[in-house]
C-alpha cells in the first residue's frame, strides 16, 4: 500500500500517516504546511477536517488544494485549540512542528482532548549523527533532518524518542504505534532494530492511556 501511495507522490512518512487513518474519519491537522496530507487524505480516504497554519504563502496552497484551513499561531497561550470542543475529531495530527512548540507537553495533552487519537512527527535528536557531532565536535548538530544552525532555527524543543516516550508515560499518553525513517523518509534495517540510535524522524501515534 505504501508503494502505491509513493507512486502517487506522498511522502514515505506521510503514506505511514494515512495508513494509521481510518476513511471517513474527522482530522484536525496542526501545522498542516501546504495542505498534502489532508488533500490526500480527502481524495483517498473521504475524510473531513481542517488544517492550522501561521505561514501566508502554505495557507494559499492549501485553499488551492480544497483544503479547509485556519491560519493561527499554535504557540499562543491564549489561544491553542481552546476553539474545539472535547472529542470533535478523531485524530489530531501534526508533522515536524512539536519541536517547535514553547510547550510540547501541553499541546499533546491539548491534541487528546480534542480528539480521540494523536499523530506527531519529530526529527530524532538522538540520531547517531547528532550524538557524534556533539561528542566529537562538541557543537549543536546539523543533519539532514535538523538542517539550520543552533542560531537561525525554529526548533526550540528537540527530543529523542526516549523522551518522547518518558514523557507519553509521564502524562498518562499509551503510544499505540512507532515507526521511524530517515531524512529521505526511508526505513531500514538498522532503524527497526534501534530506532533511537538510527532514526532520524519519529512517527508515533497515541491515546490517553
Amino acid at each position: 500500500m505504501t508503494e502505491n501511495k509513493q507512486m502517487a507522490g506522498l511522502r514515505t512518512d506521510l503514506s505511514l500517516i494515512s495508513e494509521w487513518i481510518e476513511p471517513g474519519s474527522h482530522i484536525l491537522d496542526l501545522g498542516c504546511g501546504d495542505g498534502t496530507l489532508l488533500a490526500y487524505l480527502q481524495k483517498h480516504h473521504q475524510v473531513t477536517g481542517y488544517g492550522l497554519e501561521i505561514d501566508d504563502k502554505k495557507v494559499a496552497a492549501c485553499i488551492e488544494k480544497g483544503v479547509s484551513v485556519i491560519q493561527t499561531d499554535l504557540n499562543d497561550s491564549n489561544k491553542g485549540l481552546c476553539d474545539f470542543c472535547q472529542n470533535g475529531f478523531d485524530y489530531v495530527v501534526m508533522t515536524q512542528t512539536l519541536q517547535a512548540m514553547q510547550r510540547p507537553d501541553l499541546l499533546l495533552m491539548e491534541m487528546l482532548r480534542v480528539g480521540r487519537e494523536g499523530i506527531v512527527t519529530f526529527p530524532n535528536f538522538g540520531h547517531l549523527a547528532c550524538r557524534s557531532q556533539l561528542f566529537f565536535k562538541g557543537t549543536m548538530p546539523i543533519s539532514n533532518a535538523l538542517p539550520n544552525p543552533w542560531y537561525d532555527t525554529q526548533n526550540i524543543r528537540l527530543c529523542t524518542l526516549n523522551d518522547f516516550e518518558n514523557l507519553c508515560q509521564a502524562f498518562g499518553i499509551k503510544i499505540l504505534q512507532r515507526e521511524v525513517v530517515d531524512a529521505t523518509h526511508r526505513n531500514t534495517f538498522l532503524m527497526n532494530l534501534l530506532p533511537n540510535l538510527f532514526g532520524e524522524i519519529a512517527l508515533y501515534r497515541f491515546k490517553k492511556a
